[in-house]
């Protein structure tokens, strides 16, 4: 009995103390705080810290597709007899290598300098075709910069640049293999500017000198003096800002370079990207949740207001340079940093973007699951466990006066190629985070454990006093009166009939 009741004692009292502590560290919020804390110290560019190695040399592969868009119909377009009539290409796939180099710590170590070059090599078993073999019809790029770069200056200048154009043969459509289109080849229009203006380059590539290049110096923010800050940009090529656009608020720096952000991200946050290709900043929004690997993540994707125009999101009104031939929805002039060349930037297919872009050649079907640049964050970390990265490359072709091959023109922003850099993290990567955020999970949730314990305790501290009640003998017993006869002698006759008591057993 005296175990019993000790052990039913000691249950009580400990699954009481349990219950109480573990609500009073999951109101209090303590471990969380403590784990949330250690991972705001470790997630940091800082030397040592649990990201800085795979920052410097991401461990998963960076794969770049390029889909070109082949002319079927050229002549029947320049003339005006159809519309363009484009068959997609593709994808040619190459890996990249975006090791980062000369990286070095500044002001104080509160923020880190780094170069990141890419370099490229073409993956067969990734591709359809032979990029050195295949021939794609396309816009001729370096004619139609030609003529935008004299464009207003007159019939007198344009008309004998024109007479030389044609002399030389060139078309407004020329044909090459896709090696040629994105590495590069010799023009001959390119290399007759050459003897004129030796700093013209004589070669043009889509990729011309981008394969071991790298887009300048990058300056982030640690993080190790506030967790928002990781990876945010602080300068790029020693500037806070660019000088391409219209207002200060076209031409800021925002957010991070797209491959690190900072942990404990919420679904309300507005994350904003900077990236050179597009000369701008963007930002993402929340639109799902998805799984990666076993891993738990955000997808945050562009939203329709970041390629509006001006007049439908007064946000973009900085980048339409020239009032009177400001663009529509889903596309952006970005030849303020292309050298004058006449280069529009979209979503692949239009996608987000005007119908009458869509509409206006043949071939082009925007899906938004093929063509939607996208990032999946895991939350806990901030870390991407994959990204699609989209956009697409357009020349926008119009009338020029005293270029009779551009008399059928008709405003049109003519699709080039789209590009699709995309990564996957990597099983290794995805093991050690899975095991890390199963600590954080535990840890986080340690007190709920507690609290799970001590109602179990008190559980069985009840259910062995029931027991314990319902087993233990009565003080006091049941009795019944029944007579009592006398025995064969004369007793009955001395003292006649009595009343015996008997005790009588419950069972």
């Amino acid at each position: 009995m005296r175990k019993g009741s000790c052990c039913m004692f000691s249950s009580g009292v400990i699954g009481a103390l349990l219950l109480v502590s573990g609500v009073a560290l999951f109101v209090s919020g303590v471990f969380q705080t403590f784990i949330h804390n250690k991972l705001k110290r470790e997630i940091t560019l800082t030397e040592g810290s649990k990201v800085f190695a795979t920052w410097k040399n991401p461990p998963p592969p960076v794969f770049m597709q390029f889909f070109f868009f082949n002319v079927t119909n050229p002549d029947a377009f320049l003339r005006g007899e159809a519309k363009a009539r484009l068959a997609e290409m593709g994808p040619y796939t190459y890996r990249e290598y975006r090791p980062k180099h000369n990286v070095s710590f500044v002001e104080n170590g509160t923020k880190v300098a780094a170069y990141t070059a890419k370099s490229f090599v073409f993956v067969r078993e990734k591709s359809v075709g032979d990029p050195s073999v295949d021939l794609v019809t396309t816009v001729n790029i370096p004619a139609v910069a030609v003529m935008n770069r004299i464009k207003g200056l007159g019939f007198w200048v344009s008309t004998p640049i024109s007479m030389y154009m044609g002399s030389i043969g060139t078309t407004m459509f020329m044909t090459h293999t896709v090696d040629e289109l994105l590495w590069g080849f010799k023009d001959p229009l390119l290399t007759r500017l050459h003897t004129i203006k030796p700093d013209t380059d004589e070669y043009f590539g889509l990729m011309l000198h981008k394969n071991g290049s790298d887009d300048g110096e990058f300056v982030y923010h640690t993080g190790e003096q506030n967790y928002l800050d990781f990876g945010r940009i602080f300068t790029w090529k020693g500037e806070k800002m660019l000088s391409f656009w219209k207002t200060n608020q076209s031409n800021m720096i925002n957010g991070s370079d797209g491959s690190a952000f900072h942990p404990f991200l919420t679904k309300e946050e507005r994350l904003n990207v900077f990236t050179p290709d597009l000369c701008r900043s963007i930002h993402m929004r929340f639109e799902k949740e998805v799984e990666v690997k076993g891993i738990p993540a955000y997808r945050f994707t562009p939203p329709r207001a970041v390629l509006a125009s001006g007049k439908n999101n007064p946000e973009n009104q900085g980048f339409c340079v020239t009032p009177k031939s400001c663009l529509d929805d889903g596309v952006l002039d970005v030849s303020v940093c292309r050298k004058g060349a006449p280069v529009v930037v979209s979503f692949p297919h239009f996608h987000l973007g005007d119908q009458k872009y869509a509409n206006a050649v043949e071939g082009i079907s925007p899906v938004h699951e093929r063509h939607q640049t996208f990032l999946d964050l895991n939350p806990t970390m901030g870390m991407p466990v994959r990204a699609m990265k989209r956009a697409q490359i357009n020349i926008h072709l119009d009338r020029v006066t005293g270029f009779p091959m551009t008399k059928s023109l008709n405003n049109t922003i003519f699709p080039i190629v789209f590009l699709n850099e995309s990564v996957v993290i990597d099983d290794a990567s995805a093991a050690r985070i899975q095991k890390l955020l199963l600590i954080v999970t535990l840890v986080s949730h340690f007190p709920l454990i507690i609290i799970a314990l001590g109602a179990i305790l008190l559980a069985v501290s009840i259910i062995l006093a029931i027991r314990f009640y319902q087993n233990k003998p009565s003080a006091k017993k049941d009795t019944s009166y029944s007579p009592v006869s006398g025995k064969a002698d004369d007793q009955e006759e001395k003292n006649g009939t009595f009343i015996g008591m008997t005790a009588v057993d419950k069972s």
